[in-house]
């Protein structure tokens, strides 16, 4: 099985990639990972990104499909792979297909989580992270025992800039944004296979496998 996953920031792509890789027995690549690896193994793509990254500069699209090509080639992704975070355009959505069709293969479908934007205010915002530790704590869904204290180590408890409901929906507003002609793109292929992303863990683990069972992937 060869998906790729798309859907907002706070709709919970992290977790549900773990979950769907793990039912289908295909590894799970996020671009975060790739770019680690390379700048890690000091790799010539990855001397190249981290020139730009430490520069504060986006990685061109040629370094980042360039990773992706040779990700998709190791042995443990011949029998399916699922993406994050890539592609994130138009443009590099046609260089995966380039590279797909390299390998004689084809994505089986792209699954987007979609979610309330107010719902994802509401999980996003409601984030507090511990500063002695860095656990990550929720108001509604996973409240400490004291709502400013971690029950971890018992530091204190405060919201990151980028949780606040303004800077939420700013992020929201871009990722709509960006990701709309993406979205477009594959739904127009006839590849896309869209989720209701609200609701449980498990519920929306449950959908996801089935929608892509049912897509024939």
């Amino acid at each position: 099985m060869r998906t790729v996953l798309v859907g907002p920031p706070g709709a919970g792509k992290g977790t549900q990639a773990n979950f769907i890789a793990k039912h289908f027995r295909i590894p799970q690549i996020s671009t975060g990972d790739i770019f680690r690896a390379n700048v890690t193994q000091e790799t010539e793509l990855g001397i190249a990104a981290k020139k730009y990254m430490d520069a504060g500069d986006l990685v061109p699209d040629e370094v980042t499909i360039a990773m992706v090509r040779d990700r998709l080639a190791e042995k443990d992704a011949r029998n399916g792979f699922l993406l994050d975070g890539f592609p994130r355009t138009v443009r590099q959505a046609e260089a995966l297909t380039e590279i797909l069709e390299a390998l004689a293969t084809t994505l089986d479908a792209v699954l987007e989580l979609a979610v309330d934007h107010e719902e994802v205010v509401r999980r996003l915002s409601g984030r507090r992270t511990c500063h002695g530790c860095g656990r990550n704590w929720h108001v509604e869904f996973d409240k400490p025992a004291d709502k400013d204290v971690c029950d971890a180590c018992g530091g204190e408890l405060f919201r990151r800039d980028d949780d606040s409901p303004e800077t939420v929906r700013h992020r929201l507003k871009v990722y709509a944004d960006q990701t709309a002609p993406l979205v477009a793109h594959y739904e127009r292929a006839g590849l896309l296979v869209r989720i209701d992303a609200s609701g449980s863990v498990e519920e929306i683990t449950e959908r996801a496998i089935a929608a892509l069972e049912a897509a024939g992937a």
